[in-house]
């Protein structure tokens, strides 16, 4: 097998898989190398597991807010013409995955959840068939290969400062070079890295479990060969894209959404957050963050038959084990492992401090309690029709907010802004949220810059 390559791809989810079909289809003839570290059959790193959820209208555009809640969220650092570009191709994006085998369905949610004021866009198999579909269309062309079980070590730079390649270590452990006219780097954050998480986030960091085991591949490798070789990073690297999730189960993405329909208490059985003070697209990554920095990884969710019987509320338990239930809230506790009498008194103060008006889940009803500590803002409803049930929570990481910078054409560039010759780079390894992510963007944005990057890499002179 020849080691040269028109185009050499590191990394195997959505940026990646997209950067190596659109750079074949501008680019016949021309040969494609897609490196995967793990085997065929986890092939897709977090990008397997999510939902992929498209935070756009029905009209096939990105959420109208997104650009302005970059720079209210980064105040000021998000890089808006990137964000700009992504608004401007989003629709475009959406065309090229339904054209490469990608069926998408816009999602009527029920909840007051997203706000969008509508529903979401996502592949009808969520982020799997993201990646079936784009890595069928690169092993159906001709040229084109996905290596699995390949490791990028570090990139080749010629003498003039133009990458040419890269080095890999295959599954003999032993280092080969592949030659390539431009790569494009799609490996993904550092979540996978606890070095680095320790590094960047500092203590405890080792403490969170990944929200998916894809995410375990997504090392760190990409931004450290980029380091290396003089290019620049951006984004928040002391941040990461939080979420709540059961510490019961193994099973992926295993996220409780339902958090603003009951209380939320630590593991002394203490309420700690205003559940109700936004729809939950806005406050589920700051409750996980929450949960990992100031709970001790500890909380549980706590509610009755009227969460229960929420029409939908299978929407809102993405856990694949039932929740814990008792007859009274003293039992509950103890199932629960805390103080029955502190958590008696807790929900007994809370339903005192409910407020008249009527429950209403679909919009922020302004139901709210007085007089209490941390409040609950919207749908503060009495818990007192038993059984009373509860989930377990802990924060799991799903991606790290720090990375490489690029540029709107996916360039990967110096401190001073120049584009490396042959350097690109997209999806979680680029860095660009600070602060907060504005939920259903990520893989939007992998897939869009891929596509760029694999687009502008062809038509790129030698």
């Amino acid at each position: 097998m020849s080691d040269d390559f028109d185009l050499v791809v590191i990394g195997c989810g959505a940026a990646g898989l997209s950067a190596a079909v659109s750079y074949a289809a501008s680019a016949p003839g021309s040969r494609v190398a897609v490196l995967e570290r793990s085997a065929e059959a986890e092939r897709g790193g977090a990008t397997r597991y999510t939902g992929a959820w498209f935070k756009v209208t029905e009209d096939r555009r990105l959420d109208p807010k997104f650009v302005g809640e970059m720079e209210e969220y980064s105040r000021g650092l998000a890089d808006l013409v990137y964000c700009q570009t992504l608004e401007r191709e989003v629709p475009t994006t959406l065309d090229f995955l339904e054209a490469n085998g990608v069926n998408l369905i816009y999602v009527q949610q029920g909840f007051a959840n997203n706000n969008t004021g509508g529903g979401l866009g996502m592949p009808t198999q969520g982020g799997l068939e993201i990646v079936d579909a784009l890595a069928a269309v690169v092993e159906g062309t001709d040229g084109a290969e996905i290596l699995y079980e390949t490791e990028a070590v570090r990139l080749s730079v010629s003498d003039d400062g133009r990458v040419d390649g890269v080095v890999v270590r295959g599954g003999d452990g032993l280092l080969r070079r592949l030659g390539a006219r431009a790569v494009v780097i799609a490996s993904g954050g550092f979540e996978g890295n606890q070095r680095m998480l320790t590094q960047y986030l500092g203590e405890r960091a080792v403490d969170m479990p990944l929200i998916a085991p894809g995410v375990g591949n997504n090392r760190g490798d990409g931004l450290r060969m980029v380091i290396d070789i003089g290019g620049d990073t951006s984004g928040q690297f002391d941040m990461f894209h939080a979420e709540p999730v059961d510490p019961r189960t193994s099973h992926p993405d295993a996220v409780l959404y339902g958090f603003p329909y009951g209380i939320l208490v630590n593991g002394r059985a203490e309420r700690f957050f205003d559940e109700g003070q936004d729809t939950l697209d806005e406050t589920f990554e700051a409750l996980g963050y929450e949960i990992w920095k100031h709970q001790d990884q500890t909380a549980f969710f706590i509610a009755d038959q009227t969460f229960v019987e929420l029409e939908g509320v299978e929407q809102l338990v993405l856990t694949d084990l039932p929740p814990v239930s008792a007859p009274t809230i003293a039992e509950l506790a103890v199932e629960l492992g805390l103080d029955p009498a502190a958590l008696s008194d807790t929900v007994s103060r809370f339903n005192a401090a409910v407020g008249p008006g009527e429950f209403d889940p679909k919009v922020r009803d302004g139901k709210r309690t007085i007089g209490l500590d941390p409040p609950k803002s919207n749908w503060a409803y009495r818990i007192e029709r038993a059984p009373y049930i509860a989930f377990p929570l802990t924060c799991a990481v799903n991606f790290t907010f720090g990375g490489v910078r690029t540029d709107e054409h996916a360039r990967v560039v110096t401190p001073r802004g120049t584009p490396i010759p042959g350097l690109y780079a997209a999806g979680e390894v680029t860095g660009i949220y600070y602060h907060k992510y504005p939920v259903g963007t990520s893989v939007l944005r992998a897939s869009t810059f891929g596509r760029l990057a694999g687009a502008h890499a062809a038509a790129a002179p030698t």
